[in-house]
Order: structure tokens, then C-alpha cells, then sequence
């Protein structure tokens, strides 16, 4: 070949390979997130995150009434050709719903050894950290003596307590996976004798903010929420308490919010950085005295939630357990309360 045509050639492949080059660096850094947690909440951390990695992240939240499902939906009609990299969950069972339809990506993140097992994924599929409890929310002025306050998620059944406790319609959110987490370790028997009786002892109402605020308002005596729904009536009023429940018996649950990587995701390595992220302790500790006043699992963090003893008692739940009861739950559940 012609000396002239080698130059020519060589120039040409140079020429290219500057161009890939080129296009490399200047290929924009991001990670899209879906995220249930309430916008409020998780976008000024994912904010941090961006400004101290330079990683854009492209936040995606789903409106009040479906969000986690809605969400979950979405990942699981866009398996063949992801458009988000990290499911920033607030509903465990929904997490592990992916995880068994095979649509999670495998990552154990440095920091999980910070982590009790009972919020970490056997497989590596997601991370559990910041968790609500199911805690029981109490007005003061129609029971005064603290004596007689519910102790137990279990007197949602109590005849003594008929129209005078509430609880969310178990069909979605906590409350399903509460509902999931019992058929699990009462046995499908035992948990579908304790949900009739609610069904025909509790006040059912839409949502567990809305247990919350009638409790507040003093409509019944008492009911079941989470501690994020609880936190907000506690503050705005001195007639109102939060009870941590079966602090004699198997403790109270916890419900962690969850970081999972989709599989297939077009950005794995900026989703695995967040992952490395959001598992550090000042990010549960931001969590614990904000706001929603996020219960830590982790062992860096310095802080407490304000609304938890610290000395808790938790229960323990297998979740991958619960996830395997939530349709016959469901199916039982819609009967009694749809």
C-alpha cells in the first residue's frame, strides 16, 4: 500500500476514534430514580447527592394514591428496555415483588454490613434502611388514663374497643403488608379469624392519615398508623399520643423503605453510587430529625428517630416470608373489606 494511503487510513481511524472519544466524555452523567417516598422527603437528598458527585438525578414520583404500585407497575412494563435505575421504595413487599419476578439487579453495597439482616436482601437484590412503624396513635381526652390505652395490635379485635378504634383498609399500602406479615407468622387460618373480627369490630378508613387525623379530631378513641402519619397530629396537639405496640410480646414492625437497582438499568454504576449514598448514617440521621421522622437501621447513624424509644423492641419478620402470603392475603382481605 502507498505511503500516501497508510497516512490516509491512519488519519481516518484517528480522526474516529476522537470522535468516540469525544462522544464518551461528553455522554451526560445521571441516574434516574423512581421514588415513592414522598417527593418532599427524598428530593433534597438526591439533591445532596447530585451536587457532591456531579451525577444528574432524574427524579420520578407517582401521585399520593399509587405511587409504590404505580411505580412497581411501571418498572415491570418497561423489562425489556429499562428507563429508570433505581427504585427508591417505601413498600417492602413491592420491592420483593420485583426481586422474584427477576427484574432487580444483584449489588451488596460496602456499607450493608451496617445493616441487620432482617432489612437486607439474601440474594443482594435490595437494601433496607429508615423505616416507619405500625404504631398506635391514641386520643387523650377520650381515654385519659393511661392505663387503659391499647397496648397491641391485637385489640383491634376486642369487643371492648367496637366503633371506637380505626384502621386503613387493608388492600394497600402498610396496611396490606402488616395484613401480609401476620398471614405469614399467625398461619392463613388464625390471621383470616383476626381480620374478620376487625372487619366487623374497627372503623376502616381510606388511608392511615386519615386514621390519624380522626383520632386527633377525636372521632374514636384510637387506631393504627404509621409513625410519618402519627408524628404529624402528635406535634399539632397535646390530645393526642403515639403508643409503640407489643413492646411486651414480639415487638413493634418495621416497615424500611428500600433501594433496589433495576435490571438492565442504562446507568448501573451511578445507580450503585447512590445506592453507596443514601446507606450512610447522616443520610438516616437527616431522615430521623426531618420531618417524617425515619426510624434508623443502620449502626453509623448518630441519631433517633424523636418519635421512637431507643430502646425499641422490634419484631422480627422474615419479609421475603410475608411477600410469599401477600396474594392470598389480598384474596381474603378484598372480600372482608372491599
Amino acid at each position: 500500500m502507498p505511503p500516501t494511503r497508510h497516512r490516509t487510513s491512519f488519519l481516518l481511524i484517528a480522526a474516529f476514534a476522537l470522535l468516540v472519544c469525544g462522544c464518551l466524555r461528553t455522554q451526560p452523567r445521571e441516574v434516574v430514580v423512581y421514588a415513592a417516598l414522598d417527593k418532599e422527603f427524598s428530593e433534597p437528598l438526591l439533591e445532596q447527592f447530585s451536587q457532591q458527585s456531579g451525577v444528574a438525578v432524574l427524579g420520578k414520583y407517582d401521585v399520593e394514591s399509587n405511587k409504590t404500585v404505580g411505580l412497581a407497575n411501571e418498572i415491570i412494563a418497561n423489562a425489556a428496555r429499562p428507563r429508570g435505575d433505581l427504585f427508591w421504595n417505601n413498600e417492602i413487599l413491592h420491592t420483593i415483588r420485583l426481586e422474584k419476578l427477576g427484574l432487580l439487579e444483584s449489588y451488596r453495597s460496602p456499607l450493608a454490613r451496617y445493616y441487620p439482616e432482617q432489612f437486607l436482601s439474601p440474594s443482594g437484590a435490595w437494601h433496607g434502611f429508615a423505616a416507619r412503624a405500625r404504631v398506635l396513635i391514641v386520643n387523650r381526652k377520650l381515654l385519659p388514663d393511661e392505663a387503659q390505652w391499647p397496648r397491641s395490635v391485637a385489640e383491634l379485635a376486642e369487643p371492648r374497643w367496637q366503633g371506637q378504634c380505626g384502621i386503613a383498609k387493608p388492600l394497600f399500602g402498610t396496611t396490606a403488608t402488616q395484613a401480609a406479615v401476620l398471614f405469614a407468622k399467625l398461619g392463613p387460618r388464625a390471621a383470616t379469624d383476626f381480620f374478620e373480627r376487625v372487619a366487623g369490630n374497627a372503623v376502616v378508613e381510606a388511608g392511615n392519615k386519615q386514621v390519624a387525623q380522626h383520632v386527633a379530631a377525636g372521632r374514636y378513641a384510637w387506631g393504627i398508623t404509621d409513625t410519618d402519619d402519627a408524628v404529624i397530629e402528635l406535634e399539632a396537639s397535646k390530645d393526642v399520643a403515639i403508643v409503640f405496640p407489643d413492646q411486651a410480646g414480639e415487638g413493634t414492625l418495621l416497615i424500611p423503605n428500600t433501594l433496589a437497582i433495576i435490571k438492565g438499568s442504562p446507568h448501573p454504576d451511578q445507580a450503585r453510587r447512590l445506592v453507596d449514598h443514601l446507606l450512610q448514617g447522616k443520610i438516616e440521621d437527616q431522615l430521623a430529625t426531618g420531618p417524617s421522622a425515619q426510624i434508623p437501621l443502620g449502626r453509623q447513624a448518630t441519631q433517633v428517630s424523636r418519635v421512637a424509644p431507643s430502646d425499641l423492641k422490634i419484631m422480627p419478620v422474615d419479609f421475603v416470608a410475608a411477600a410469599d402470603h401477600w396474594d392470598e392475603a389480598q384474596k381474603v382481605l378484598l372480600k372482608l373489606f372491599q
